[in-house]
């Protein structure tokens, strides 16, 4: 089968398109035939501590499933299915087919195009865990900082479900974009005076900021009230003062269900998965170059023609 990754340990950065085996499955695993990836700047790093070479990258995806395991429930041959995962010994999701541990499997509604599901399961989970961990009351203020990628994307319309007033940064060719979203206040991180555009709006500061981009923890301070919070997506170390109370954010395996209802929102029109661009699987390293520069206007996707 085609796949994009790795061909052996003399090369780890190396990413080249090229032909592996489809892989053996357990009785625990599903074969998914994969028709849409989500693209993402944890594909280049993201590897497990034993990979078997030729070693498909790729955390997420979705597509059909192909076959399941002797031990599989749930799940069958022809369903739709979307999921994340950790990096698995076998190979991810950059390939016609990869294995994947059935009990992550998320079915897909049937009005939601692959595309649109495999923007869903990371910026989806990590956008719904960095809201629930603001922890705020209905007409609560909001800083979003990086707002425009996939993440912040959902995380802007998941806080205005919640009733949230929100501010957002990200350059200014997108503040129309982000405001289309729910966002009222738009700034552009690059204006030395976006702080006091944020506290004119804002005079005492926000009551919480999700800090989404690396680096964006410690320059979302100024904007926070005091005793306020400040939630961190990048793992930024932020040094608290005024009483800012600062978290990183945690898994919740009840996320999962969460995001089945997530996908029925953006089947249904209540919730928008942007994409910024879909490349047939043949201009992968064209895309993987594209979310290095974390420029991306939501979600990057590879598609895989039928076959």
């Amino acid at each position: 089968m085609k796949a994009i990754g790795i061909r052996d340990s003399n090369h780890m950065r190396d990413f080249t398109v090229m032909e592996i085996p489809i892989p053996e499955l357990d009785d625990d695993e599903a074969l998914v035939r994969i028709r849409a990836v989500g693209v993402g700047i944890h594909d280049r790093w993201a590897l497990p501590p034993n990979p078997r070479f030729p070693f498909a990258i790729g955390l997420e995806g979705a597509g059909t499933v192909e076959k399941v395991g002797s031990g599989v429930v749930g799940f069958g041959p022809g369903d739709r299915v979307m999921f994340s995962s950790m990096p698995q010994a076998k190979g991810g999701t950059w390939a016609e087919f990869t294995a994947v541990p059935a009990n992550l499997l998320i079915g897909i509604p049937d009005d939601l195009e692959f595309t649109e599901a495999a923007a869903l399961p990371i910026a989806g989970t990590t956008a719904l865990e960095g809201i629930k961990a603001l922890s705020l009351a209905h007409g609560s203020t909001v800083f979003i900082a990086g707002a425009s990628g996939a993440i912040g994307t959902l995380a802007i319309q998941l806080a205005t479900q919640r009733g949230y007033r929100i501010a957002a940064s990200a350059s200014t060719i997108n503040h129309e974009y982000m405001t289309s979203l729910g966002a009222e206040q738009a700034v552009d991180y690059r204006d030395a005076h976006w702080v006091q555009h944020v506290l004119d709006w804002m005079p005492q500061g926000v009551d919480a900021a999700l800090a989404i981009q690396p680096g964006t923890g410690t320059a979302s301070l100024p904007v926070v009230r005091n005793g306020g919070k400040i939630v961190t997506i990048s793992g930024d170390q932020v040094i608290p003062e005024r009483g800012i109370q600062v978290e990183q954010i945690t898994h919740h395996p009840e996320t999962r269900q969460e995001i089945s209802q997530l996908a029925a929102d953006v089947a249904a029109g209540r919730m928008r998965v942007v994409i910024d661009r879909a490349y047939p699987f043949e201009e992968g390293l064209r895309a993987l170059e594209q979310s290095a520069t974390r420029h991306a206007r939501g979600k990057i996707i590879l598609t895989l023609a039928d076959h």
